[in-house]
């Protein structure tokens, strides 16, 4: 039985007292930044007066920005502990609303500032030293000059968001707070639940049946809602549409894209790789079935593990030992941060009724970043652990070594950090086992994570670059279309030794980040350039490293530790593809997506030859 939220053990919870004392300090804090944000209007007109004045006014869209935020996190989060509940839904709703009214207030600044003459803005930067700290953040809003309305229209956009948000709030409360799948029966006869927290541990089961009716459990729901969640996703669709049109970009990946300084040739050289490697996927599908010993495989036979090894389960502290043991060459600096964490309740660990699903990291400036999780003790949830807290110590490096203006790293080089973790953790674990079999189950793991993080996220974004197009185009987005349009790329992605079950058509409803237009494809660039991070951080730990760092200081390059801790220390404080290069990775060019496949041929070859 899931169990209720306060029977969770409080050393399990996270401390969220540390963002906000209480419900009667955030009420206080609600109230003021309700006041202040009216001050907005008094900086209006006003901007490009002096350097005093303009200094003044992005000063204070700093510091309301950081009180909304601490509003909206806290809210957000404990809403988060349990989707169901109403006073934190409240909470939520009146600092989502607050933002939306402090977006539009503040919706004159950008074309107030861009109406400065260039001659003046520059010359205000020189006369006022304090002004360099927004150096970097002037230079691009001066990018988006062609992309920036008047104030009027700048402020009936700002306006809109809170009307254009219905899609994701509609998915939000239906995947979160209302859906309920069809329990099914265990191996005993006793009822077992399917839920998001259940549903991959199920997959994982080696009784076939089992994975079977859980897989048709979940995916009988979405079918009974198909028609609903197309409505809702489609309606994010057209708003992305619209405020792409409205900025007079040319699509709406484009968009969002530009917003991260990512150019689209990133999006499209990833793409093109991993269709190039499609045939190792299907290679790889092809020693499932065959590994499996079934006549057909199907979806619901993808997450099982191909080794006797698989039933291994895990305490939440052998996870943190596993983790803090695997991320050693990262350096002491790392591992106390880390054992921070472990020990200062930034983590709420265990599932609970109503609890939102899957694992995050989140957090606010001048506070320690925190991480959800729903832990059940399988090897992926040793891995979620090390993920998350390599998102949550990138954060705190951020926000430790920037200004709150660059302390928000861009979504592009999000996922660097938390993979290199987990591509850290799996070669630590690796070079540990013993075992044949063991080693075979620990490949099998890693071959999974490049398919369910390279392959399936590069799949997830042919899906949204084909969608957003036709919405574009003026297409309705219809239950049947969109899951044609899944099912074809699903059967693309796993090769002809898949039965692409009607089913798996029904996925796209259940993947929370589509409405986040254009996120998912930063997770299979963020893997492939930890994979070429965690190769170079090992390296300098082998036995030629003294060879390596000799010649590297002779070079004046800076060592891959001092590299990557220049990264996570950088925030948005350079363009994502220019903060990668401190870390030797080149985003720019295909080499490090074509490195990590000629990475995942290798682990295939060995695990063939593991499992003859």
């Amino acid at each position: 039985m899931i169990k209720k939220r306060d029977e969770i053990p409080a050393e399990a919870t996270w401390k969220l007292e540390d963002m906000v004392e209480n419900r009667e300090a955030w009420e206080k804090l609600y109230e003021e930044a309700v006041r202040e944000t009216d001050r907005y209007q008094e900086f209006k007109g006003t901007l490009g007066r002096s350097a005093d004045r303009l200094f003044e006014g992005l000063s204070f869209d700093d510091s309301i920005s950081q009180k909304i935020e601490r509003l909206y996190v806290y809210a957000r989060m404990r809403s988060d502990e349990d989707t169901a509940g109403q006073q934190a839904q409240d909470m939520f709703s009146r600092a989502q609303n607050l933002s939306f009214r402090a977006g539009e207030l503040s919706s004159y600044m950008v074309p107030e500032i861009l109406s400065i003459p260039d001659e003046q803005l520059e010359a205000f930067q020189r006369e006022k030293k304090e002004l360099g700290l927004y150096g970097r953040l002037l230079s691009q809003l001066l990018k988006r000059k062609t992309h920036t309305l008047s104030d009027e229209l700048e402020a009936l956009l700002a306006a809109s968001q809170e009307a254009t948000q219905g899609g994701a709030q509609v998915f939000r409360m239906f995947n979160n707070a209302d859906v309920r799948f069809p329990s099914i029966t265990g191996e005993d006869g006793r009822e077992l639940p399917v839920t998001h927290g259940t549903y991959i541990s199920l997959m994982e089961h080696p009784d076939r049946r089992i994975r079977r009716e859980a897989f048709q459990s979940l995916y009988s729901v979405y079918r009974q809602y198909s028609n609903t969640l197309a409505a809702a996703f489609g309606a994010n669709v057209k708003r992305a549409v619209f405020y792409a049109k409205a900025r007079k970009y040319t699509s709406s990946r484009e968009y969002y894209l530009s917003s991260n300084e990512v150019p689209e040739g990133v999006y499209d050289r990833l793409v093109s790789s991993v269709r190039k490697s499609l045939p190792l996927m299907h290679r790889y599908m092809s020693l499932r079935k065959r590994l499996l010993g079934v006549d057909e495989l199907h979806m619901y036979d993808v997450y099982v593990p191909l080794t006797s090894q698989g039933n291994t389960h895990y305490t939440f502290e052998e996870a943190k030992k596993i983790v803090k043991e695997g991320l050693a060459p990262l350096g002491e600096e790392y591992l106390s941060l880390l054992e921070t964490g472990f020990e200062g309740r930034w983590i709420d660990v265990y599932e609970n009724e109503g609890k939102r699903s899957g694992a995050y990291s989140w957090g606010i400036y001048g506070c320690h970043p925190y991480v959800l999780l729903n832990f059940h003790g399988t090897l992926n949830d040793v891995f979620t652990l090390a993920h998350e807290m390599g998102h949550a110590i990138h954060t705190w490096y951020s926000n430790e070594n920037q200004p709150y203006v660059y302390a928000g790293y861009k979504i592009f080089v999000a996922e660097v950090a938390s993979t290199c973790n987990e591509a850290l953790l799996i070669r630590y674990l690796l070079k540990q086992c013993k075992e044949k079999k063991e080693r075979a189950y620990l490949l099998n793991h890693f071959l999974e994570s490049f398919r369910a993080t390279l392959f399936r996220q590069t799949m997830f974004a042919e899906f949204e670059k084909t969608v957003h197009e036709l919405g574009a185009a003026g297409e309705s987005l219809t239950s049947e279309k969109l899951c044609g349009i899944y099912q074809k790329l699903n059967e693309d992605y796993f090769g002809p030794d898949m039965v692409s079950d009607s089913e798996i058509g029904y996925e796209w409803e259940r993947i929370p980040h589509f409405y986040t237009p254009f996120y998912v494809y930063q997770y299979a660039t963020g893997f492939s350039c930890a994979i070429a991070l965690s190769k170079r951080i090992l390296e300098m730990g082998e036995a030629g490293a003294a060879v390596a760092i000799s010649r590297r200081i002779m070079e004046g390059e800076p060592g891959i530790l001092e590299g990557y801790k220049r990264f996570l220390s950088g925030g948005c404080s350079m363009e994502p593809v220019e903060l990668l290069k401190l870390c030797g990775v080149d985003m720019s060019e295909s080499r490090p997506v074509d490195q990590a496949m000629e990475f995942f041929e290798e682990l295939l070859d060995e695990f063939e030859v593991c499992m003859k």
